[in-house]
């Protein structure tokens, strides 16, 4: 009966999950008539119905809401601690789901990973590489790294490095401009903008400096993006200056195709963090994962790349 149960809920849980039976079955590894089955003798047991059905949707009921949210994540945190007892003490194991800032997990941690597989051969870490806030709990994620992720309940991070802006243009863009020498000076420059990805805003351009002065620069907006690594190229392409991360900015810079504006005022963005739910049972593969980048942070000293070029 308790095999039963379980083959049930795991049906239940991917169901709900995936939004079908064809892509449930997939996961699970049956039939989609195997898994329908499964869930209309879970719904018969219950005495409740769960999913609403036609021919082109499955969408959960009420109660099928209310089970999924208060089942999904403990049941989870079973199966991975039943998966660590098999694999042996120390030997955690697994499909590990992380969100990465595209150019971080680059640059940054995917060249941590061979010393992280060597140690952890039977975690096979899946790496989504994506220019948005993701809703970690929600898409299934178990960790992610990148700044400005809202801390809810559910949510733990931890500071690998803060993060400054620089401010940068072109040598074309600066032949053709007076080069500014204070952040007043910038209110008669073209400036290659950025999007809040969460608010739709334009960000403003709050500069600080070592005395302690912070303030809004005016510049005139000539281009609105989202991502850091297009508004580097943008501004390499001579249409403004840009106020960029640093870690964004220093291979440009290194290159010679931006050059560093301002140099003693900067902006300053939220830390670059690690993320990962708050769990009781937290799985031993997230556990190691993140000590590992947290250690390879500080190990690496790369706090440098992200405050300065």
């Amino acid at each position: 009966m308790l095999t039963d149960l379980r083959s049930h809920l795991d049906a239940f849980i991917a169901a709900a999950d995936e939004g079908s039976f064809s892509a449930a079955g997939r996961r699970l590894g049956l039939t989609p008539a195997a898994v329908s089955k499964s869930v209309a003798q879970f719904e018969a047991r219950m005495g409740l119905r769960l999913f609403q059905r036609s021919t082109r949707s499955l969408a959960l009921t009420t109660d099928g809401e209310r089970l999924y949210a208060q089942v999904r994540l403990p049941w989870g945190e079973i199966g991975e601690a039943l998966a660590d007892l098999r694999q042996g003490a120390g030997q955690p194991a697994g499909p590990l789901k992380v969100a990465l800032a595209p150019m971080v997990g680059r640059e940054y941690v995917l060249p941590m990973l061979d010393s992280f597989l060597q140690r952890y051969p039977d975690i096979v870490p899946d790496l989504h590489f994506d220019n948005r806030q993701v809703a970690l709990v929600a898409e299934g994620f178990d960790v992610a790294v990148g700044g400005g992720i809202e801390l809810t309940d559910g949510l733990i991070s931890r500071e690998l490095t803060p993060l400054r802006f620089v401010l940068v243009a072109s040598p074309r863009y600066l032949e053709q401009h007076p080069l500014p020498r204070t952040p007043e000076d910038l209110v008669r420059h073209r400036g290659v903008m950025r999007r809040s990805l969460r608010t739709g805003r334009l960000i403003p351009w709050t500069l600080n400096n070592a005395e302690g002065r912070s303030g809004v620069a005016e510049v005139r907006p000539v281009l609105v993006l989202d991502d850091p690594e297009a508004m580097g190229r943008a501004a390499a392409a001579g249409l403004g200056l840009a106020l960029m991360p640093s870690p964004h900015a220093r291979p440009l810079v290194r290159s010679g195709d931006l050059v560093q504006v301002l140099p003693d005022w900067w902006g300053n963005g939220l830390p670059l963090s690690i993320y990962y739910a708050s769990r009781r049972l937290l799985p031993t593969k997230v556990r190691v994962f993140v000590d590992h980048v947290v250690h390879e942070f500080k190990a690496r000293g790369l706090a440098a790349h992200f405050m300065g070029v």
